[in-house]
């Protein structure tokens, strides 16, 4: 009888350790991080990854729940090179992959050809550096972005330009990509509107010495007081250097793709005067003097090597916790209960900033830092909301 006894209590024992054993198993939420992790812009793509990264173990330190259970998170990286049909690619690997949601792409060009990709899975894309207008603005209700627009950039570079420079002549070019049309566009037509005249608006027709020889002799003959180009840095610097070469004294501003440390100090050494090169950045990347930013920072280095973070870790970090946040609010990793509790984000404190997103997806007031550079490095002038 005790033995019957005793097998009853052990074989009950049993059968309620197994839901309590089920309970404590971790659910398991994948999120996609799609970047370039070769090619020319590895290291600006590594230092998203490594950020997303940094996130994720932060966020299995804490010992989140969702269902009644603990979750643990697990980034899955893909290398989308840059280009836009690897970007798709990717994509539809993150989709198989069951990702919960995506950061990424970095590029513009990128993000848009991923974006259809999300859309039809219903997966939030939050991006963390794509900065043309249309990402946000072609009716995909799954893409949102972490820093200012092309429009938003455009217009505190007009406004700086005209009030504080007292430029007046601006020739507007282009490097014939569909990022660098749009910045063009958007700081021609902002440069309209606070009352300076586009004297010129062309194409760089070829990365060679030769077209931007042909552009520069062209736009010399216009007089400019300053030449603005939409494209990246390693296009930037030549014409930047062809531009001393030739005598074009003029001011050069750039986008944020060509606002890198290495525009001056790489690609035009020695070419530029100190406070020739006006540029924006995202808030964030540098210049943003907050205890959070200082700690992603000091976080970053201890991860990874004493590393610098100088490009878009920051917002890769917030895109992470942004999303996680917004799993947790929903109780739900069901798509369309994610994509609604993202697109109420409101007032997050994110270490680039306090974080909450329109009706499009755009970031609600993003900071803007506007740079010049002296003695070859890149020096903060002003930061503005």
């Amino acid at each position: 009888m005790a033995i019957g006894v005793a097998a009853a209590l052990a074989a009950l024992a049993a059968l309620v350790a197994l839901p309590l054993h089920a309970q404590v198993e971790p659910v398991m939420l994948r999120i996609g991080h799609a970047a370039p992790t070769s090619g020319w812009l590895a290291r600006v793509g590594i230092e998203n990854e490594n950020a997303a990264r940094l996130a994720v173990q932060e966020l299995n330190r804490r010992g989140l729940q969702l269902y009644g259970q603990p979750v643990a998170f697990e980034l899955i990286s893909v290398d989308d090179a840059g280009e836009p049909t690897r970007a798709r690619a990717a994509a539809q690997a993150l989709v198989a992959a069951g990702v919960v949601a995506v950061v990424g792409h970095l590029l513009s060009a990128s993000s848009m050809a991923a974006a259809p990709v999300y859309a039809a899975a219903g997966i939030p894309q939050v991006s963390p550096s794509a900065s043309i207008s249309a990402f946000t603005h072609s009716g995909w209700p799954t893409a949102f972005r972490m820093l200012a627009d092309d429009a938003r950039m455009a217009a505190v570079l007009a406004h700086h330009a005209v009030g504080m420079l007292q430029l007046r002549r601006v020739a507007v070019v282009d490097d014939r990509s569909d990022w660098g049309r749009s910045i063009a566009d958007a700081f021609a037509q902002a440069l309209q509107g606070a009352g300076a005249q586009v004297v010129g608006r062309r194409q760089l027709q070829a990365s060679s010495a030769a077209a931007r020889l042909a552009l520069v002799r062209e736009l010399q003959a216009l007089a400019p007081d300053a030449l603005f180009f939409g494209g990246f840095d390693r296009e930037a610097g030549p014409l930047l250097r062809q531009m001393r070469r030739q005598g074009l004294d003029a001011r050069f501003i750039v986008g944020d793709g060509a606002c890198t440390p290495d525009l001056v100090s790489y690609w035009a050494v020695g070419e530029a005067a100190d406070d020739q090169v006006l540029c924006p950045l995202p808030a964030g990347v540098q210049g943003l003097d907050t205890p959070a930013m200082a700690g992603f920072v000091v976080a970053y280095q201890a991860q990874f090597g004493n590393l610098v973070p100088e490009f878009y870790g920051a917002y890769a970090y917030d895109a992470v916790m942004v999303l996680a946040d917004a799993l947790l609010r929903a109780g739900s990793a069901a798509p369309e209960e994610l994509l609604r509790a993202l697109a109420q984000t409101r007032g997050y404190p994110g270490v680039t900033g306090t974080i909450g997103f329109d009706e499009r997806g755009d970031r609600v007031a993003p900071a803007v830092s506007l740079f010049t550079y002296r003695d070859e490095q890149r020096v903060l002038l002003r930061t503005l909301r």
